[in-house]
């Protein structure tokens, strides 16, 4: 059962026309990886469905009506990762901020087993996920809902031919920004010099300005931040994290 629908998941995020509305949406990460755990798979079962935001994709939604946010954290302010990977991060922000609602983004099945168990070991309440591409959540989310936004260590996409595929073009970052409120912070972790680059280009033409007033606000982390396995794999090769915080005008 959990595999049709894994199975199904990925025709879904790769086909153009799962849904007659839908728009034409290219996604080219990794759906699934290696064999999950039976444990993994327990938790995909038993807890998933029941930590959705609500109704996002296209096949449930075709109206693309809004998700109630008051519904869903009780008028929490609601934080948003995008691409939460292993889910480190995405824990410990819940475990941290109590008093925030945050949704989780992400659409490799492998990270959202990881997550799931480390909310289980956790206990953490205050998490939604969504298993799929952020711009499917983009479409639902209302406008001004997000008080803040994560984008930790996202797809390098090296080659030059492939940085349209980044996270940092105006495909995702004007949906990311009209979900924003105004004042609210767009937080950016990377390793790689040249999305450092495209990051400064490209963001403030969303809308939004970068904070920095001197080399230590970008080498040095947030207080709240955790080094996550992504991290310490880069430091571990040699790179250098960046810190990156923006405010949406």
């Amino acid at each position: 059962m959990l595999r049709a629908r894994i199975a199904a998941k990925s025709r879904r995020m790769t086909s153009s026309n799962k849904h007659p509305g839908a728009p034409w949406r290219n996604f080219y990460g990794r759906v699934k990886g290696k064999t999950l755990r039976p444990s993994q798979e327990t938790y995909l079962e038993e807890d998933l469905a029941k930590l959705s935001p609500g109704a996002v994709d296209w096949d449930v939604n075709p109206e693309r009506e809004k998700l109630d946010m008051q519904a869903m954290f009780g008028g929490k302010p609601v934080w948003l990762e995008i691409g939460f990977g292993g889910g480190e991060h995405l824990v410990h922000q819940a475990a941290t901020h109590p008093g925030m609602g945050i949704i989780g983004c992400e659409p490799f099945i492998n990270g959202v087993a990881m997550l799931l168990g480390k909310i289980r070991q956790a206990g953490v309440e205050n998490l939604k996920v969504y298993p799929g591409d952020a711009r499917n959540l983009f479409d639902v989310l209302p406008e001004g809902s997000i008080d803040k936004a994560f984008l930790n260590y996202p797809d390098p996409w090296p080659k030059t031919r492939h940085h349209r595929r980044r996270f940092v073009t105006q495909e995702h970052l004007e949906p990311l920004a009209r979900a924003l409120k105004p004042g609210a912070e767009f937080r950016v972790a990377t390793d790689i010099p040249d999305y450092v680059r495209q990051t400064l280009e490209e963001v403030p033409k969303a809308g939004f300005e970068w904070l920095a007033e001197g080399p230590g606000d970008w080498r040095a982390p947030w207080g709240d931040w955790i080094s996550t396995r992504y991290e310490q794999k880069a430091l571990r090769e040699g790179r250098t994290p960046h810190y990156l915080t923006f405010r949406k005008l």
